[in-house]
């Protein structure tokens, strides 16, 4: 009895060593950490719970922390201090469910700390009462589409970047395609990444039809990123309505360097084969 117990014991021990030796991310030697916020103040998206396990997911694949929260006091300035990058999946309306001194911690460990912010999708709806956080992202919501396949392009400009680098200057994906009350494409600091080509869908769904819904037209940014003058840098796409619009290879990847290029940490280079 006691030779079969010993040889399950290792057994279970080696089983458990090959599961930990299998599972195990890249290290990614950069120690970054990011904090995913998820609370809303307007309409909640049904996904947000399982794009915030995508998220920790996606980190723990990448040798990187991600933790989530919902509450303010995770946003003030010690519990701030300890990340790299914030993450706001569909975070909307912040000014109902953040106190205002969480609010100034933002700007501050952001300004300040030289930091990163991530927007997802409904990040930039119903904002302008947070004005900071307005101005950084450099427009609201207007309306949206139907989950929709659509054509969008790189902008010639930024193909170096390393969201969208080695992808191709035009391509279809699906996704729910949120039309901004202006396009950010002229404003100083900002660069536009990618566009959507609005003659390939149906830009405003029914519901805003009714609802002053208009689409943008001919510029439509859907990926940008402002580098400000203090350092801070503020990355937004239009993808992560839900996990749906995070499935593609290409999405996943521009979120990983997203969050990267938010934390000025790019990507460890290539180890070679020995």
């Amino acid at each position: 009895m006691k030779t079969i117990l010993s040889f399950l014991t290792s057994l279970l021990l080696s089983c458990l060593a090959t599961f930990a030796h299998d599972t195990a991310p890249a290290i990614d030697s950069s120690g970054l950490k990011v904090l995913v916020y998820s609370n809303t103040g307007y309409y909640r998206h049904l996904d947000i719970p399982k794009i915030n396990r995508w998220l920790v997911l996606l980190g723990h694949e990448n040798g990187f922390e991600v933790d989530i929260t919902e509450h303010w006091k995770d946003m003030r300035a010690a519990e701030l201090s300890r990340y790299d990058v914030l993450v706001l999946n569909n975070a909307n309306e912040l000014d109902l469910v953040l106190p205002e001194e969480q609010r100034k911690a933002v700007e501050e460990w952001f300004t300040k700390g030289k930091k990163g912010i991530v927007g997802l999708h409904a990040a930039l709806v119903h904002q302008t009462k947070w004005p900071w956080l307005s101005q950084l992202g450099g427009c609201d919501f207007n309306s949206d589409s139907d989950f929709s396949k659509a054509k969008v392009m790189i902008d010639p400009g930024a193909n170096d970047h390393p969201a969208v680098k080695g992808a191709p200057s035009e391509f279809w994906v699906e996704a729910d395609w949120t039309n901004h009350d202006r396009s950010v494409s002229s404003l100083p600091g900002f660069q536009v990444l990618m566009r959507v080509d609005e003659s390939t869908y149906e830009p405003v769904r029914d519901y805003f039809k009714t609802r002053n819904g208009k689409p943008m037209g001919k510029d439509h940014p859907i990926v940008w990123t402002n580098q400000t003058a203090e350092g801070g840098r503020f990355f937004y796409t239009e993808f992560g309505h839900d996990l749906r619009s995070l499935s593609t290879p290409f999405v996943r990847n521009l979120i990983l360097e997203a969050i990267r290029w938010a934390a000025n940490k790019p990507a460890p280079p290539l180890q070679q084969a020995k």
